[in-house]
C-alpha cells in the first residue's frame, strides 16, 4: 500500500541558507554600527614614554641663570686728571679705607694751585692788617677821650675857682665868662668823643663780623685747594676687595674716568635675564629659590631693570637667609623663579608630546594596557618637570608623554 511521503518545511539546504543570510545581515549591522571605526596605529610600547597621572604639589616657575655680583660696588673715579706716576697695589688686592691705590702727576694743577694759594694768603694779610687797624683805631679813640677828659677836669677846676671870685666881685665878668665858655666847650667836646667811640665800636663790631666770614671762607678755599691737590693720591673708599684695576705708569687718567672699583666681601646678588614675556608677571620682593647638594636657598628680587635688549630684561636678586659658601664672583647659578605657591594639584610629567597636541590631548592607555586612545584634557599652568592638568585626567591613569610625531592624528594606538 502506497504511503503519502509529506515534504519537509526546513530541509539542510534551507537551514544553511537561511544561516548564511543571517551571518551576511549580522556582519553588515557589526560593520554599519557595532565595529570600532577609530583610526588605529600600531605601535611598540618599549619606544614609547609612559607617565601616570598623579596628585601631588605643584609650583609654577621659570629657570632662570644668575650670575653673581658683589652686592655692594663702590666706584673709583680720577677727581682729578693727570698722568699715573706711581702705582701702590695690584688688582684683586684687599684694601682698607684710605689706602693708597696709585698717584698721578699734574703740573698744571700743582701751578695753579701755588699761584691760587698766593693770593689767598695775600688776601688774608690784607685783612688781618684791616682787624689790626680797627683794633688801633679804637685805642687812638680811647687816647682822645682821655686827652679830652684831662683837659675837661682842668677848666673844671678853673671854671670853680673863678666862680667864687666872680661871686666876690674879685675879678671881671668877661674874664669869668671867657672860663664858662671854654668849660661848656669841652664838655661838648667829650660827649662828642664818646659818640664817636660808640660809632666806631659798632663799625669795628660789624667789620670784623665781615672779615671774619671773609677770611673764613679764604680759609675754605685754601682747604679745597688742597684738598684737589691731594685728589692726585687716589686713595681706597672702602674696605674691601680692588677689582677691574687695569693701569699702567705713564697712563694718562682723565678726569671722571673709572680706574677700578672696590667690591664689599661677604655679600653678594644674582643678575639674571628673564624673557620680556613674563615682564609683566615680575615684581621686587618676587621669591627664586637655588638648590645646591640638598639644600634650598631662597632669593627675592631686589631690583627691575625694565628696559628690554635682545627679547628679555634684567633682575637684581638677594640672598634672604644666608649665602651658599661655594658662591663666588663671576660664577653662574641655576634658579627658579616662583610665580605662585606650592598647591596640590593633578600633575603629568612634561614630555614632547605637548609640542605636537598644544596641550589639547593626550593618548591616555585602558586599563589592559593594551592600547591607548585619544582623550581631551586641558593643561592650566606648567613648570619645567610637570603640567598641572584641570580637566580630562584622573589620577592613576597612564599616558604617553612623548613625541606623537609619527602617530599623525590616530585616535588609538594598539601597543606590541
Amino acid at each position: 500500500m502506497d504511503r503519502k511521503i509529506e515534504k519537509k518545511k526546513w530541509t539542510a539546504r534551507k537551514i544553511a541558507l537561511l544561516a548564511s543570510i543571517t551571518f551576511l545581515l549580522l556582519l553588515l549591522l557589526y560593520l554599519l554600527f557595532f565595529r570600532d571605526k577609530s583610526s588605529k596605529l600600531h605601535a611598540q610600547r618599549n619606544q614609547l614614554t609612559i607617565a601616570e597621572v598623579s596628585m601631588g604639589k605643584f609650583q609654577e616657575f621659570i629657570p632662570i641663570d644668575g650670575i653673581v655680583l658683589p652686592k655692594t660696588t663702590i666706584y673709583i673715579d680720577a677727581v682729578m686728571g693727570g698722568s699715573v706716576q706711581k702705582i701702590y697695589v695690584e688688582d684683586g688686592a684687599m684694601l682698607n679705607t684710605g689706602d693708597t691705590i696709585l698717584k698721578l702727576i699734574n703740573t698744571q694743577l700743582e701751578l695753579s694751585y701755588m699761584e691760587q694759594e698766593t693770593r689767598i694768603f695775600e688776601a688774608i694779610n690784607n685783612l688781618q692788617n684791616t682787624k689790626i687797624s680797627l683794633e688801633q683805631s679804637k685805642y687812638t679813640r680811647q687816647r682822645e677821650i682821655v686827652a679830652v677828659q684831662q683837659q675837661l677836669e682842668t677848666i673844671k677846676a678853673e671854671y670853680n675857682r673863678l666862680k667864687k671870685l666872680f661871686t666876690d666881685s674879685l675879678i671881671a665878668a668877661r674874664e669869668f665868662e671867657d672860663t664858662e665858655r671854654s668849660y661848656r666847650y669841652t664838655i661838648q667836646q667829650l660827649e662828642i668823643n664818646r659818640q664817636l667811640q660808640r660809632l666806631d665800636s659798632l663799625s669795628a663790631i660789624r667789620r670784623n663780623k665781615q672779615i671774619d666770614v671773609s677770611m673764613d671762607r679764604l680759609f675754605n678755599n685754601l682747604d679745597l685747594l688742597r684738598t684737589s691737590l691731594g685728589n692726585l693720591y687716589i686713595t681706597a673708599p672702602a674696605s674691601g676687595q680692588l677689582s677691574s684695576f687695569n693701569i699702567e705708569v705713564g697712563q694718562t687718567a682723565a678726569t671722571g674716568v673709572h680706574i677700578g672699583h672696590i667690591d664689599v666681601p661677604g655679600e653678594f646678588k644674582l643678575r639674571a635675564n628673564i624673557d620680556e614675556r613674563y615682564i609683566s608677571r615680575v615684581s621686587t620682593g618676587q621669591e627664586a629659590s637655588y638648590e645646591f647638594n640638598g639644600v634650598t636657598y631662597n632669593l627675592s628680587i631686589q631690583k627691575i631693570f625694565t628696559e628690554v635688549t635682545s627679547g628679555s630684561f634684567q633682575v637684581d636678586l638677594v640672598f634672604i637667609d644666608e649665602y651658599p659658601a661655594h658662591v663666588k664672583r663671576g660664577q653662574t647659578l641655576q634658579l627658579r623663579l616662583h610665580f605662585s605657591g606650592e598647591t596640590d594639584a593633578i600633575i603629568v610629567r612634561r614630555g614632547s608630546f605637548f609640542q605636537q597636541t598644544g596641550g589639547n590631548w593626550i593618548y591616555v592607555l585602558d586599563p589592559s594596557g593594551e592600547f591607548a586612545t585619544r582623550r581631551n584634557i586641558r593643561i592650566n599652568r606648567q613648570n619645567t618637570s610637570f603640567y598641572e592638568i584641570t580637566e580630562g585626567l584622573q589620577p592613576g591613569e597612564m599616558v604617553i608623554v612623548s613625541s606623537y610625531e609619527s602617530f599623525g592624528n590616530k585616535d588609538k594606538i594598539i601597543l606590541k
